[in-house]
């Protein structure tokens, strides 16, 4: 059951940071799991969030596929990217020894586009930023790559794995400058009242401490008031 929109819409009025902190409120998951290590970036450029179901597939580069074309060609994924509500994120698993190649350029961009997805997030390469940065359609990759070898689908709607993140078709992503996180199903209606709370926390604290009354005894009382 897909979440209404506007729930997605409030969930972007915060950082992944903050996100990351509301989640902890519910104690469904570790605090060291659900969100990717450090090494994803957004090549595309500014701090445009992007959230979206998981369409998941595994690409391989280094070698010529067994059988079959390029994935670009692949109207196997695109009826699994259809299967899933909008708005979708693409996620790329570049799978092997070789990551290096590029996973999306500016046509594949544009069929993902086409399908609803607001953007791309890869462990691989991608490529034609300026192209893609027009389109506006956030990159969230490893590095820029300037070729895509022998690109070729391994597989589609499977788990992957993304700078250490699992994540599963179907799931909510949530991504930023920061990085990118799951967002468990089952609490993302609490999400956004959860991360209202704590930045309004952080709002409190901050302006004590750039106060020109500040003092330590004021800081404490601010930090257990909130506690």
């Amino acid at each position: 059951m897909p979440l209404p929109p506007e729930t997605l819409e409030a969930i972007c009025q915060f950082d992944t940071c903050t996100i990351a902190n509301a989640i902890e409120q519910f104690g469904v998951r570790l605090r060291n799991e659900g969100y990717t290590q450090p090494g994803l970036r957004c090549l595309t450029g500014g701090c445009t969030p992007i959230i979206g179901y998981a369409a998941t597939c595994r690409v391989h580069s280094a070698d010529p596929p067994v059988r079959g074309g390029v994935y670009v060609e692949s109207t196997a994924w695109w009826a699994g990217i259809e299967k899933l509500p909008a708005p979708r994120i693409a996620v790329i698993q570049a799978a092997g020894e070789d990551a290096g190649a590029s996973t999306v350029g500016e046509v594949h961009a544009a069929i993902l586009k086409a399908f609803h997805c607001s953007g791309v997030i890869t462990n691989g390469g991608v490529r034609d930023l300026p192209a893609v940065k027009r389109m506006g359609f956030p990159m969230f990759a490893r590095h820029a790559s300037l070729s895509h070898a022998y690109a070729h689908l391994v597989d589609i709607g499977h788990p992957v794995e993304i700078f250490g993140l699992e994540i599963h078709s179907g799931d909510l992503i949530y991504a930023d400058c920061h990085g990118a996180l799951s967002i468990p199903l089952a609490i993302a209606l609490g999400i956004p009242e959860a991360a209202a709370q704590i930045r309004e926390r952080k709002r409190r604290i901050v302006e004590v401490c750039r106060s020109p009354g500040f003092s330590p005894e004021g800081l404490l009382q601010a930090i257990r008031s909130d506690s």
